[in-house]
């Protein structure tokens, strides 16, 4: 299997299949074993992690999205066909977080990120209407470091006219350039309105498939 065509009818098998809540993981000693593929979901608040997690597997309250942005401090794993593990990470990036929130998120998705030999991939989400934050360049860098392989996925496209969308586009690759952890090939998606979800897939189908 190598073309793209088979990796989007296999991406659109794979996530008919059923995808569970597993656990919520508040300490790195809490994480299940790594007995499978596991693809993680990282991204400032209110990118969009849980929506995008829920246009992938058709549902629409599999991953629910906190109140109160930041308050969510903990990794959540979602079964995915007994086939591998969906893992969202807790948002970074909000306004106003205590400093302890801060290191707390720092320590746990760290040690997760650098000691998890069954994680093929992080997707790191960016929202198109503001580009890579400062915040998100640090956690570009962690990754790096880490040496943990990510792939850039630009959410919420449909809140921008196509001319602007395409200046977005532009600069994000030019920067994706800079870090040797980033997959080349950037994701443009809006799960409201259901665009660029088959490319997730797709590219999810992909990972598990080698």
């Amino acid at each position: 299997m190598n073309k793209k065509e088979d990796f989007i009818e296999a991406g659109r098998i794979l996530f008919h299949q059923p995808c569970t809540f597993v656990l919520g993981v508040a300490q790195p000693e809490q994480v299940p074993p790594a007995d499978r593929l596991e693809i993680a979901f990282a991204g400032r608040s209110n990118v969009g992690k849980s929506s995008l997690i829920n246009a992938l597997v058709r549902r629409k309250d599999l991953a629910r999205a906190s109140s109160t942005p930041g308050r969510t401090q903990q990794l959540n794993y979602f079964n995915l066909a007994d086939s591998l593990y969906l893992v969202d990470l807790p948002g970074y990036g909000f306004a106003n977080a205590p400093e302890k929130n801060v290191r707390l998120w720092n320590s746990l998705v760290f040690s997760y990120l650098k000691g998890r030999p069954s994680l093929r991939r992080v997707f790191l989400l960016i929202d198109s209407r503001q580009g890579i934050t400062k915040k998100d360049l640090e956690v570009m860098e962690m990754l790096d470091k880490a040496a943990v392989s990510y792939q850039i996925v630009l959410t919420k496209a449909d809140k921008l006219k196509s001319m602007t969308l395409e200046k977005i586009k532009n600069e994000t690759q030019e920067q994706m350039k800079n870090h040797t952890a980033c997959y080349p090939d950037l994701i443009v998606t809006s799960s409201e309105k259901n665009f660029g979800i088959e490319a997730v897939r797709a590219a999810i189908a992909e990972l598990l498939a080698h």
